[in-house]
């Protein structure tokens, strides 16, 4: 997924500079194997600190939203239909979705700038991957 996720945003296997890769600290995305994988990509594991509520809840409420939106309500036979379909769906929610605490207003209707470029880390508590000191930008 990440190297899918990489050819498509960049168009190559690399990212054009290190971006944050932010996860949850479960054992797939904490692993020896999948750090040292996105470090090949130029990614950079960032995890949600342990035991936060909020950021835990923001991510369940996205995906809350994002299923409720858009996959219960598209025909969904196979993955390369899914795949197909979510840079629309994406842009979608970026774009449109009134979001509340927001004032109901849309992530572009706040960040006018292309939203999907921007880097959202400091504020949600992220913490760089084991290893690392700093924030790489």
């Amino acid at each position: 997924m990440m190297l899918e996720v990489a050819e498509k945003r960049f168009g190559s296997e690399r990212a054009a500079q290190p971006v944050e890769w932010l996860s949850d600290n479960g054992s797939p995305y904490t692993s020896k194997e999948t750090r040292d994988f996105a470090s090949q990509l130029d990614l950079v594991a960032c995890f949600t600190p342990v035991r936060s509520p909020e950021s835990n809840g923001l991510a369940e409420a996205f995906i809350r939203t994002f299923k409720r939106d858009h996959v219960r309500v598209n025909p969904l036979p196979d993955a390369p239909t899914v795949l197909q379909q979510l840079d629309r769906w994406f842009d979608d929610y970026n774009e449109n979705h009134p979001h509340g605490r927001l004032g109901m207003r849309s992530l572009k209707g706040v960040h006018p700038r292309n939203v999907t470029n921007r880097r959202l880390s400091g504020p949600t508590g992220a913490t760089p991957a084991a290893g690392t000191s700093h924030w790489r930008t």
